[in-house]
């Protein structure tokens, strides 16, 4: 295997999607290089791989370019068995796979975004505020911010007493009775993790302890199996820009091409020209290529890097992404 296992990861610090990735690598002690990046748009070194899509993080195992954390987790998990942490048996695996729909997709991330207190410190930058606005195509004003707040906490509240009085109610550990803390955990708490530890954006009259004991506690035992995870697990290795790219360009292909699922309702064809995007934020940036693998549950598309030239393949989700034919002078066909 490669140095780092040939992974590199392009996030940001404060990110809470990244954190799904670093915390997931934390726990299983898979060695990785990082290469971070900035806050808000442009990202130089994500456009310098060919890739136009601008939700952080993004995750490349050789010459293989994986967006969206749904995708990248189970890519870690496939490519990487020994020790994997996510769900064997068919039951726990439809709970861990509902927990990732509703915190990603059912509103959970979504509302705690609009949580975010208007002091927070960045809602000052302009740049990023207009980027976050590109980002979730929505008003990051901090009046309008305020005005949503009150709707957001209310369904935030809904979503910790869930946890409260159904997963956790029974005083288990971890959600899936395991030992360690699992992806199943992963999939639940990382919204609710990532609001427990912004100032202000959880009223205590509302999100106390006293209010929510069991998830508290959950929250505050992932924290210090996290960082027991970090003292033992390899340090993860700082790429600049320029390396990171020169490792990618020059690296094999982690996966075989692939094949296009003959009966895919698209009915879209190895070679052909497409462009991907997804369609829940990030919508106003498309990666194009030619298409290399269509499955159930990713498309592959194949671009050149700009500074090396050579191929790279870029990797999406089928959940939230939307697939479209393109001519050759990239015109949308209809």
């Amino acid at each position: 295997m490669a140095p780092h296992n040939d992974i590199v990861l392009f996030h940001y610090s404060f990110s809470p999607y990244a954190k799904r990735v670093i915390w997931y690598l934390a726990l299983r002690g898979l060695e990785y290089a990082q290469c971070v990046q900035p806050t808000a748009l442009p990202r130089e070194d994500v456009n310098a791989l060919g890739v136009k899509y601008r939700r952080i993080p993004i995750l490349s195992i050789g010459r293989d370019i994986y967006c969206d954390t749904r995708l990248i987790l189970q890519k870690l998990e496939e490519r990487f068995p020994s020790g994997a942490i996510g769900a064997t048996d068919p039951d726990q695996k439809a709970l861990q796979k509902l927990l990732e729909t509703w915190t990603i997709d059912g509103g959970v991330f979504y509302r705690a975004a609009q949580a975010i207190p208007p002091e927070m410190p960045l809602l000052n930058d302009p740049k990023w505020v207009k980027d976050r606005e590109d980002y979730m195509g929505r008003s990051w004003a901090k009046e309008d911010i305020a005005k949503g707040r009150p709707e957001a906490l209310a369904h935030l509240r809904e979503a910790f007493e869930l946890l409260e009085s159904t997963l956790l109610a029974d005083g288990r550990q971890w959600i899936l009775e395991t030992k360690q803390p699992s992806l199943a955990d992963i999939e639940a708490i990382w919204p609710f993790h990532w609001l427990s530890t912004m100032e202000g954006a959880l009223p205590p009259s509302l999100f106390g302890m006293d209010n929510f004991p069991k998830a508290y506690a959950w929250i505050d035992r992932f924290s210090s199996a996290l960082k027991a995870a970090r003292n033992s697990a390899p340090k993860a290795v700082t790429l600049k820009g320029p390396e990171a790219i020169q490792h990618i360009t020059q690296a094999e292909f982690a996966e075989p091409g692939g094949e296009v699922d003959a009966q895919d309702p698209l009915g879209l064809k190895k070679g052909q020209d497409v462009e991907s995007w997804p369609i829940d934020s990030g919508f106003n940036h498309r990666d194009r290529g030619q298409l290399v693998a269509l499955t159930r549950q990713e498309v592959v598309l194949k671009a050149q890097a700009k500074i090396g030239h050579k191929d790279v393949h870029i990797h999406h989700p089928r959940t939230n992404f939307r697939i479209r034919a393109v001519s050759e002078g990239g015109e949308p066909k209809l």
